[in-house]
């Protein structure tokens, strides 16, 4: 009897290659055969032979019959269990000969069971074979291959069987589709992603559920939320039903891009179309909270969600661990951890992990070891996480004996520490500068069987950059090729960033070129630290030079990038050239912040336009942006202008703002009042500038002395002085010459000659107004020894136009 075949027919109108980012073999035409049965004369010759063409003669009477669950049933035992055939492709092969009418059959239930048993390979391995033989199983069957490959994560293999299956003209329902999406949405290919889900839509085919579920996680994962929102819109439009899962994805979206309000407006359509919460729903409302430190609007969620009748599970907990934490609120952690373990919630691996790197940052260690000791006693195992927590969270306090300890207590515990643990305290030595503490670890580490990796050089490459030894930095970076490792752009970048700080320029030039020669390209970071390092040093020229560089390159430039140039030029009183600059940042889309405009209030200062200076500080508070002490220190020359009052406006505005005086701003606080006379006011101000814990510098001292001669205290004056150099602070020129002045003016000439006297002898000169003063003094109390010794070692200095012809009279004649 001829064989009878039907060609399947050739896809028509667009060509699907377009969805795929590779070619992949063509599925070639396929033909369904329907043949006469082929008589297999080999008869067995051995047990194993004999037991093979057993199953298969079961399994023919099975199909005969139609028992198909049986049948599958004997199959799934034969593929998992111990049984005569090598694979379930060599199953089919024997079926296929002995029984070729109903092999269809037999390829549709085979692979079905394959990929049901979770045996993906296999199942891909058979489907291949299947398609050798000519045969294209049921598309049932062959979604249940897809489905398989998906949950073991062989998305691009899963694409290609697709793409095979479109290009043979198959026709192919939503799950299919729903498979190549999910697939190319898991391989970050979101392009695909939605060519295929409008290719869909042109064949006919309505996307589910499913198919705009995974798009919108997709988006969302990309923090792509108005795209994802576009989506959800076209998804009920098109009266497809949003479920739980849309709306929870959703509602994580926004939460991770930080706009709260959004993600609650999400959650007020789920209540209002009736679609039930879940505890991801609330779980990642939480989240948002938490980590916009919202912890009393997520205790409301919380209290929401046990009206649900949720109970709030191990990754809830750790959600408000975090959060709390985030908000420097250890207490409140602690009363959480109390509160969960009254309840006896069973905390998990990763909660508490959680829990310690709170603790650790927050230097609460001792609570740290007492919980995790609590826990153990309680059956929880330490893992090699949350010893290295411990172990870094004693290095950051410096309690360096005890992250020894608690190292020597992981491999007690049968824990081998990692890179992860070493590097902790590898890096503790770098910050503290001790880098020959630090390379010792480093042979330690390789002695302990982990040798160093990739952040183990980068550590000790920053740590040499910040002790300025530069030639063990390249030696490093030489060292790590060696040992197969390249440099990342955290290497140079670490470097580049230390030359630039030490002013070493053209190193930092030759780096950057040798990075590039080693195939690592530089980012908008490496370029920011090259042009703020220019500006630091006045080469303008160069620093635009390297701007113009990254545009040539295609690397955006970042607002660091324009603050530092805006800060170059105002340092050279180029402001106009500042502001211009300034203006490139909105047309860019990105927006001045609190660093662009206070260079351009500095630089406005610094030419004297205090006017402009103002305009911009009112514009910046409009702006809603919140000014810092840096935006006050140049403004106070604008006080000085003002007098008392406007300065005690700018206090009070910097009062509304929680910014805390530092010493620049109560300095010229208690100049200020020291030069009104205010000596009650000047001293309260000292008093609350040393108990906020800053110490008084020179500066601070001139004043208070200022303010003690203002009353006529020449004790008291003298008492500063004595303070000043208990301090360290001796006096200087500055110093000496109010110290002259105020006892002129005071017409204690005698006292004025003393502290001239105690000038000269540390080496300071007196300026003309303070001598003229002095000697003008002296010689009306008809004290012209003195006058004619002032004059004689004026002379002696170099200083000869300081006194008056009358002066130079009177001491002639001497």
């Amino acid at each position: 009897m001829a064989n009878r075949y039907r060609v399947l027919p050739k896809l028509s109108g667009s060509n699907p290659n377009s969805l795929r980012n590779s070619p992949s073999v063509p599925f070639r035409r396929l033909l369904c055969f329907d043949s006469v049965p082929q008589i297999n004369d080999n008869k067995p010759t051995n047990p194993q032979d004999e037991d093979r063409h057993e199953q298969v003669r079961k399994l023919r009477i099975l199909l005969q019959q139609g028992r198909t669950e049986t049948a599958k049933r004997l199959l799934k035992s034969l593929i998992l269990c111990k049984s005569p055939f090598s694979s379930p492709s060599d199953l089919f092969s024997l079926f296929s000969i002995s029984s070729p009418s109903l092999k269809t059959t037999l390829s549709n239930i085979l692979l079905s069971v394959c990929a049901e048993s979770k045996l993906p390979n296999e199942a891909a391995d058979l489907y291949m074979l299947i398609k050798k033989n000519g045969v294209f199983p049921a598309l049932s069957s062959f979604n249940v291959l897809l489905e398989s490959l998906v949950s073991s994560g062989q998305y691009r293999k899963t694409l290609d069987l697709f793409s095979e299956v479109v290009d043979s003209g198959i026709r192919i329902d939503k799950f299919t589709y729903g498979k190549a999406v999910q697939s190319a949405v898991k391989l970050g290919d979101l392009n695909r992603a939605m060519n295929l889900m409008n290719y869909m839509k042109k064949r006919g085919i309505s996307p589910n559920g499913f198919v705009y579920n995974v798009l919108i996680g997709g988006l969302c994962k990309e923090k792509r939320i108005e795209d994802a929102k576009k989506l959800f819109d076209e998804m009920i439009e098109r009266r497809v039903v949003a479920n739980c899962v849309t709306y929870n994805t959703l509602i994580d979206g926004y939460c991770k891009v930080g706009n709260l309000d959004e993600a609650f407006s999400v959650r007020e359509r789920m209540r209002a179309e009736n679609v039930e919460p879940n505890l991801v729903t609330f779980n990642s409302l939480l989240c948002g909270l938490c980590r916009a430190q919202k912890m009393e609007e997520a205790k409301n969620v919380l209290q929401e969600m046990e009206r649900y009748g949720f109970v709030p599970d191990g990754f809830t907990y750790s959600i408000l661990f975090d959060g709390h934490l985030r908000c420097g609120n250890v207490d409140a952690s602690l009363a959480l951890y109390d509160e969960v373990m009254k309840k006896g919630v069973q905390i998990n691996d990763y909660t508490c992990s959680i829990l310690l790197n709170g603790l650790s940052k927050g230097g609460k260690m001792d609570k740290a070891e007492e919980i995790l000791r609590k826990l153990t006693e309680k059956g929880l195992v330490p893992t090699e996480v949350m010893y290295n927590t411990i172990v870094n969270g004693y290095c950051r306090t410096g309690e360096m004996e005890k992250a020894f300890s608690t190292l020597e207590q992981m491999e007690i515990c049968g824990l081998k520490p990692s890179c992860i643990t070493f590097n902790s305290i590898i890096n503790k030595f770098c910050e503290l500068g001790n880098m020959t503490e630090a390379m010792e670890w480093v042979k330690k580490m390789a002695q302990k069987g982990s040798p160093p990796n990739l952040q183990t050089y980068n550590i000790l490459i920053d740590g040499y950059g910040r002790s300025f030894q530069f030639e063990n930095c390249f030696q490093l970076l030489e060292e790590m090729e060696q040992n197969g490792l390249k440099p990342n752009i955290v290497s140079y970048g670490s470097l580049v960033n230390c030359l630039c700080k030490d002013g070493r320029l053209l190193e930092a030039e030759i780096t950057l070129r040798d990075m590039v020669g080693r195939g690592v390209l530089p980012n908008a970071q490496i370029y920011n630290m090259l042009i703020d390092g220019h500006c630091i040093a006045g080469k303008l020229k160069d620093a635009f030079g390297y701007f113009d560089e990254m545009l040539r390159h295609e690397i955006v430039p970042t607002i660091v990038t324009y603050n530092a140039l805006i800060h170059g030029l105002c340092k050279k009183g180029r402001v106009v050239e500042a502001e211009e600059l300034t203006l490139q940042i909105t047309n860019k889309g990105l927006k001045p912040d609190v660093i662009t405009y206070n260079s351009l209030i500095s630089g406005y200062s610094g030419i004297g336009n205090t006017k402009k200076a103002m305009e911009l500080f009112e514009n910046m508070k409009e702006e809603g942006i919140q000014p810092t002490l840096n935006t006050f220190h140049p403004l106070i020359g604008v006080w000085n202008k003002g007098g008392l009052v406007l300065m005690e406006k700018m206090v009070e505005e910097m009062s509304q703002m929680n910014l805390t005086p530092d010493r620049l701003v109560y300095n010229e606080l208690i100049r200020c009042y020291a030069q009104h006379g205010d000596v009650q006011k000047t001293f309260a101000l000292y008093r609350e500038m040393v108990d906020n814990g800053i110490q008084p510098d020179r500066m601070t001292y001139n004043s208070l002395i200022t303010a003690r001669f203002v009353e006529g205290k020449l004790q008291e004056v003298k008492d500063l002085v004595d303070d000043m150099k208990a301090r360290g602070l001796g006096p200087k020129a500055d110093t000496y010459s109010i110290l002259i002045r105020g006892h002129c003016n005071l017409c204690n000439f005698s006292g004025a000659y003393v502290w001239y006297r105690e000038m000269l002898e540390n080496g300071f000169l007196p300026d003309i107004s303070s001598c003229n003063e002095l000697v003008s003094g002296l010689r009306k109390q008809g004290r012209l020894l003195e006058t004619q010794i002032i004059y004689s070692e004026m002379s002696i200095k170099g200083i000869n136009d300081w006194c008056t012809n009358e002066d130079l009279s009177a001491v002639a004649k001497m």
